[in-house]
């Protein structure tokens, strides 16, 4: 298995559309990868093997970078937790199997700061992994990419692969979702507080009570973070990727009413869950081996703003 990745490698973005993906792909051609393979959902199902296989054999990619989940926040982890565990576990399996059986020797698998314990000690670090209960809205979630981590682990140390796990904070940039039942927490925001100032409204309705802290990372400094580790030998094959910037849910909200320029109230519907109460990762591993993040929430703000501004033009004009 070959180790050293360059601009000619041929590296294969799986779930290039999402949020994540497609800000992998736009870095990796920002900084001049000349290889790259993609594929739509529609022409391969990445949760059936028969088809991941075939792929795999007809392109043979050099490295592989998965951004392919099905994600959501709150509300749709905890309804559609049967989808949410099996196509995240068929997804990795095939991804991770057939890169292994077709000599793929670097690989990039992304996991999440919810598959930490609930009840963690802060700021979170690595090997605080599986040593308490998780958030029980998205267990099914959290523990297909706990089986993902220790499948990549476990390569890693049976056939001496190079495959690493990221664990991202919360991130947020172009392509996100902004379905206010199925997205994570900001985008939600962001689409709550940009339809009632457009509606005229005086108030807005948060779950739970805002006193719950999130950690967020605009996109792009993860897509950088997964170019970097992808061609980076380490000796630990779980990574911690944050930015280290933390606030309240409310503080979140009060920041983006202001950043809008609205006038509106917060409430509080206590009666929703509030999710784990806080989550901040250590990322002293990651800025050891040479990498942190770059882009501030003001900078961040700016940049998914004007995205998301466009795209309601785009869908307001068809």
């Amino acid at each position: 298995m070959q180790n050293k990745i360059n601009k000619y490698s041929k590296i294969f973005v799986a779930g290039h559309k999402g949020l994540v993906g497609s800000a992998v792909l736009r870095r990796l051609k920002y900084f001049g990868y000349k290889n790259i393979l993609t594929i739509s959902r529609e022409k391969l199902d990445l949760r059936d093997q028969n088809k991941v296989k075939k792929f795999f054999k007809k392109h043979k990619p050099n490295a592989v970078i998965n951004a392919a989940a099905k994600v959501g926040g709150i509300y749709a982890n905890n309804k559609y937790r049967a989808e949410f565990i099996y196509n995240n576990l068929a997804i990795q399996n095939n991804i991770i199997h057939l890169s292994y059986l077709n000599n793929v020797h670097s690989l990039i698998f992304l996991g999440s700061s919810c598959v930490y314990p609930k009840e963690c000690k802060q700021p979170i670090k690595e090997e605080y992994l599986l040593t308490g209960l998780l958030e029980k809205t998205n267990e099914p979630y959290a523990v297909a990419k706990v089986a993902g981590i220790k499948m990549c682990e476990s390569y890693n140390i049976q056939y001496g692969t190079n495959y690493k796990c990221l664990m991202p904070t919360n991130t947020y940039g172009p392509n996100d979702n902004y379905n206010s039942l199925t997205s994570h927490f900001y985008p939600a925001l962001i689409k709550k507080i940009y339809d009632a100032k457009k509606n005229k409204k005086k108030e807005i309705i948060l779950w739970g009570n805002g006193k719950a802290f999130r950690e967020l990372m605009y996109v792009d400094d993860l897509a950088d973070a997964c170019i970097f580790f992808l061609k980076k030998k380490t000796k630990k094959s779980l990574i911690n990727i944050g930015s280290g910037e933390e606030r309240s849910i409310l503080d979140y909200a009060k920041f983006i009413i202001k950043k809008m320029d609205a006038n509106l109230k917060i409430k509080f519907d206590k009666s929703k869950p509030n999710g784990t109460i806080r989550k901040k990762l250590d990322t002293k591993l990651a800025k050891k081996y040479g990498w942190r993040a770059k882009v501030n929430l003001d900078n961040g703000f700016e940049k998914v703003y004007r995205s998301f501004l466009y795209n309601q033009t785009s869908l307001q004009s068809k």
